[in-house]
């Protein structure tokens, strides 16, 4: 079971997909292949859930009886390698969490159901593959996987501007891959003089092989051009201002579940690739890039703030509000230069604990916005001012629905405050142990950054007071309370919001000692 859960986790959902095409056909039962994908996403948590309490977070990657390496193409030395730690598991956990619940969430998908749940599966795949791979060309074939699914089902199934949408995201995605293939061909290339004259995509061989690469290329350090290579492509996915204009778009025009996955996962690949890839391999390029990376990580939860006090569309307002959490995440990584231990130690956990916990609260955030979506077909906090029935243009989109929808009501006031970071919600001790390790490193820039904090309560605060509080807008008095499919896919989530918040223990043990790991190498090259 141990050497095979990985590859099972990875290709279950295309197999899923193969199924469905026969089974479209010959299987005449109402919702064959939503069930089919609700099946094997189900099956995915499974084993996701047998993984998480049989590892060892005290374990190496190559100690640990998961790991899975297998030659592949020999002429070339790439290699089926596979293998779990302390970073990558939360993301598997999160993957497979979210799939299942994005299968639920598109149950009212009635357009092109095949295509669109069979796309979803191969996304799953992709995302699955990203997060287990330790070889680079496979995480690299993986991390293009995705690029084609996503392009589809929003440019099939999202928004009015979908296609403009889809294009800009495949662009940006594609542009940031063209650099991240550049530095694994020089990485591949320039370590070879290292390695008895053989090259290696291995992660676990390059983190050896790699800090030793000294030449020039065009006047410049390899080091450095390999560094900026990755840190562009990585950089686009999280994303990090100034390559951030692709996301609100995408976020808006994108179907719900697709939604989910954009912020809940995908944005999580960035920051989970420079800590898998760029800090291991290059230690001395993260210790020279920290400030930038802290400054950048600042502007992040500064200009996606205010951005989002902007917004009179709340999916926007979300979308905006990802881009600011991912701050906390950057200013945390920079963190690992702190001269205090427990400080570099603080900012790393925050910012992997970050990752999955604004997974959860995001997606919470945006299943909540398509329930209102699903029902009254407009997301206005305000009515744009050049709305098409100027009668509506500058009021306000709702109002007093929490007598309208009490539990639902309930749900955002819950989401909403996980979002704020207030104590006892997930977000909380993730953010806390961001700007703790930021604090120790970067005093005035953390100092600086808590301002985002304000900026959260801000748009938060006031869109649930527009849209929940007050007299009840009649034109919204025959609207539903949240159902029990939509509240299936929202408690789960709120769980895990509660239980981390109040007892994060497990998620601080899951990813301590890689995190510890992580920061031993960065620590020796300073």
């Amino acid at each position: 079971m141990e050497n095979s859960i990985l590859t099972l986790l990875i290709f279950l959902p295309v197999l899923g997909a193969i199924l469905m095409l026969p089974a479209s056909k010959y299987i005449k039962v109402p919702h064959i292949v939503k069930y089919i994908a609700l099946g094997t996403t189900g099956i995915q948590i499974l084993l996701a859930a047998w993984l998480y309490m049989n590892f060892d977070p005290t374990t190496s990657v190559m100690d640990s009886p998961f790991t899975v390496q297998v030659e592949w193409i020999k002429h070339f030395n790439i290699e089926y390698f596979v293998g779990v730690d302390g970073l990558s598991i939360p993301m598997v956990l999160l993957t497979a969490l979210l799939s299942f619940i994005c299968i639920l969430a598109s149950w009212n998908i009635e357009k092109k159901v095949l295509g669109y749940f069979s796309l979803f599966l191969l996304l799953d795949a992709g995302m699955m593959g990203v997060f287990l791979s330790l070889d680079f060309f496979l995480f690299y074939i993986f991390w293009e996987v995705m690029l084609l699914p996503m392009y589809f089902l929003i440019g099939i199934w999202g928004g009015p501007q979908r296609h403009y949408a889809a294009i800009k995201f495949f662009l940006y995605t594609l542009f940031g891959s063209l650099f991240m293939l550049l530095a694994m061909i020089g990485l591949y290339y320039f370590t070879i003089p290292f390695n008895d004259g053989v090259g290696t995509f291995s992660l676990i061989r390059l983190i050896e092989l790699a800090p030793q690469i000294d030449a020039q290329l065009w006047g410049y350090n390899v080091q450095w051009l390999l560094w900026i290579a990755l840190f562009v492509g990585f950089a686009i996915k999280v994303p990090v201002f100034p390559f951030h204009t692709w996301l609100p778009l995408a976020h808006v025009e994108a179907p719900t579940a697709i939604s989910v996955i954009l912020a809940g996962v995908l944005l999580k690949m960035g920051t989970y690739g420079l800590l898998r890839i760029s800090y291991p391999l290059l230690p001395g390029e993260v210790i020279a890039f920290a400030y930038t990376l802290a400054i950048l990580g600042v502007i992040n939860i500064l200009w996606g703030a205010l951005n989002a006090i902007a917004q009179i569309d709340m999916k926007k307002m979300v979308a905006y509000s990802s881009v600011s959490h991912m701050g906390y995440v950057l200013l945390g990584m920079a963190a690992v230069v702190s001269q205090s231990p427990a400080g570099a130690q603080a900012g790393m956990n925050g910012a992997v604990m970050q990752m999955f916990n604004h997974g959860t609260i995001t997606a919470m955030l945006f299943l909540l916005v398509g329930v209102l979506y699903d029902q009254a077909h407009h997301r206005w906090i305000v009515y744009p001012e050049n709305h098409e029935d100027q009668e509506l243009a500058g009021k306000p989109g709702f109002g007093g629905l929490a007598s309208q929808m009490p539990i639902y009501s309930a749900c955002v006031a819950l989401a909403f405050f996980a979002g704020l970071g207030l104590p006892a919600l997930s977000g909380f001790i993730s953010e806390a142990l961001c700007f703790i390790g930021g604090f120790s490193a970067f005093k005035l820039l953390t100092a600086i950054g808590t301002l985002g904090i304000l900026l959260n309560a801000i748009y938060f605060l006031r869109a649930y007071q527009r849209v929940f509080l007050g007299p009840l807008n009649k034109a919204y008095d025959k609207l539903s309370d949240i159902n029990t499919r939509e509240l299936a896919t929202v408690l789960p989530i709120a769980f895990l919001v509660l239980l981390f918040g109040v007892y994060p223990k497990p998620l601080v043990d899951m990813v301590s000692s890689s995190i510890g790991t992580l920061i031993d190498i960065i620590q020796k090259a300073m």
